[in-house]
C-alpha cells in the first residue's frame, strides 16, 4: 500500500496531551502540596491548559489538539517551561516523575468535593503508597463507534507503549524494585486495567453499570487504558507514565497516531482484530511495569514474546501511517535515541549508581523536565 492511497481513507488524527507533573521544594527535594499557587501563577499564560490534579503536590499540563509534531512539541515545551518558572516562584521545582521519589506520608489530597469523594470511594489506596502521574494521549477526531473500535485494535500494543514509558522505579525514599510503580499501584484503583471490547450500546451499558453498582462514582472514574472521552471526540491512551524527555511524550503520541490510522484501516478493509485474552493482556501490562521494555508481552496473535522485539514489530506496523503523515523519519530517530539512553527507569538508576542519592534523581528529572 502506498502511503498517498493510504493518507486517502480517513483524515489524519489530532494529537492531545495531558501530563502529571510532581512540585518537589528546592531545599528538601520532598513532593511540595503548592499546586494552587503555581496554577494561580501560570494560569493567565496558559488558562485551561494548565489543571489541578488529584493530589496537591501535582499539576497537570495539557496541550490543544495538534495536527503535527511540531506543534505538539512546541506546545508541550512551552507547557513545561512556563509551569516550572511559576513553580520556581513557588519555591519548588517541577519534576516530570510518575511517583513522588521524596514524598510526604500521606500526601495531600487537593481541595474540593469531587476528590474528596473519590478518596472516600478507594480508601487506603488514595494515599497509602505516595502520589503517582501519567501521561495521557487523546486521539481525534473520532465518534464513540470508531473511539471503541480502535480501542479494540490497540489492545495487544498498548503494554508495549507502556513498557517504553516506564519512570517511576522508585517512590516514598524507597527502591520499588521495578520500572513502573505508578503502574503497579495504579492497577488497584476500580475498572483501571485493559479496556473491555465492546461496541456503542455495549459500552454505555457496561458504564452504567458500573455507575450503578458503585464501582464507580460516575464515568469519569472509567479508568481503562484506552477510554472514549466523555466531553472530547477522542479516544484517550492511558497506559504512559510521565517522562521527562519531551521528545520521549512526542514519540508516544506520533507511534500511537501512525499505529492507529494502520488499524483502523484494516479495520475498513474487514481484517481481522487480534486474538488476545483480558488474562494475556493483564499479565503483558503486569510484565511492562515490572521490567520495562526488557519484558515479555503478548502479540496479536495471543502468542508471549519479548517486548522489544514487539516494539520493533509496532514499528513495522506503524510505518505506512507514519510515512502518511511525514513522521517516519522523526520517529525512527528519536525511538533510536530512547534505546540508546534508555527509558526514564534505566536513567534514574543510571543517576543512582553514579551519585547513590534519590535528591540528585529529583534534580536530573527536574532538569530534562525543561530542557526543550
Amino acid at each position: 500500500m502506498t502511503s498517498s492511497a493510504f493518507a486517502l481513507r480517513r483524515p489524519p488524527l489530532t494529537l492531545g496531551i495531558e501530563e502529571e507533573f510532581l512540585l518537589a521544594d528546592r531545599h528538601s527535594r520532598l513532593t511540595a502540596p503548592r499546586a494552587e499557587q503555581v496554577i494561580a501563577d501560570v494560569g493567565a499564560a496558559l488558562g485551561p491548559r494548565v489543571q489541578n490534579e488529584f493530589f496537591a503536590t501535582q499539576v497537570e499540563v495539557c496541550t490543544e489538539p495538534a495536527a503535527t509534531a511540531a506543534d505538539l512539541r512546541r506546545q508541550l515545551v512551552e507547557g513545561r517551561q512556563l509551569t516550572a518558572a511559576a513553580a520556581l516562584r513557588a519555591d519548588c521545582l517541577l519534576v516530570a516523575s510518575a511517583s513522588g521519589i521524596l514524598g510526604r506520608r500521606p500526601p495531600q489530597i487537593t481541595e474540593g468535593d469531587r476528590y474528596r469523594r473519590i478518596a472516600e470511594h478507594v480508601g487506603p489506596l488514595a494515599t497509602g503508597a505516595g502520589e503517582f502521574g501519567g501521561c495521557h494521549v487523546h486521539l481525534g477526531s473520532l465518534d464513540k463507534a470508531d473511539a471503541l473500535l480502535l480501542s479494540s485494535r490497540l489492545r495487544p500494543w498498548l503494554p508495549v507503549l507502556q513498557a517504553l514509558m516506564v519512570n517511576s522505579p522508585f517512590a516514598g525514599g524507597m527502591d520499588r524494585n521495578c520500572a513502573s510503580w505508578r503502574a503497579l499501584r495504579y492497577e488497584r484503583w476500580p475498572t483501571v486495567g485493559p479496556a473491555p471490547e465492546l461496541d456503542e450500546p455495549g459500552y454505555e451499558a457496561a458504564a452504567d453499570r458500573l455507575v450503578a453498582d458503585g464501582t464507580i462514582l460516575d464515568r469519569r472514574m472509567l479508568y481503562w487504558y484506552a477510554r472514549p472521552s466523555e466531553h472530547l471526540p477522542t479516544l484517550e491512551i492511558r497506559v504512559a507514565d510521565v517522562n521527562a524527555e519531551v521528545d520521549d511524550t512526542v514519540l508516544l503520541a506520533l507511534l500511537l497516531r501512525g499505529l492507529s490510522g494502520v488499524l483502523l484501516d484494516e479495520a475498513d478493509r474487514g481484517v481481522p482484530g487480534p486474538a488476545v485474552t483480558d488474562a494475556q493482556l493483564v499479565g503483558a501490562h503486569r510484565q511492562a511495569a515490572l521490567h520495562g521494555l526488557r519484558g515479555t508481552g503478548v502479540g496479536p496473535d495471543g502468542a508471549p514474546r519479548p517486548m522489544l522485539q514487539l516494539l520493533h514489530q509496532l514499528l513495522r506496523r506503524s510505518a505506512p501511517g507514519l510515512e502518511a503523515r511525514g513522521d517516519l523519519g522523526q520517529v525512527s530517530t528519536m525511538l533510536g535515541g530512547l534505546l540508546a539512553s534508555g527509558t526514564g527507569a534505566e536513567r534514574q538508576r543510571a543517576v543512582m549508581r553514579r551519585h547513590g542519592s534519590l535528591g540528585d534523581i529529583v534534580d536530573d528529572l527536574a532538569q530534562r523536565t525543561v530542557a526543550g
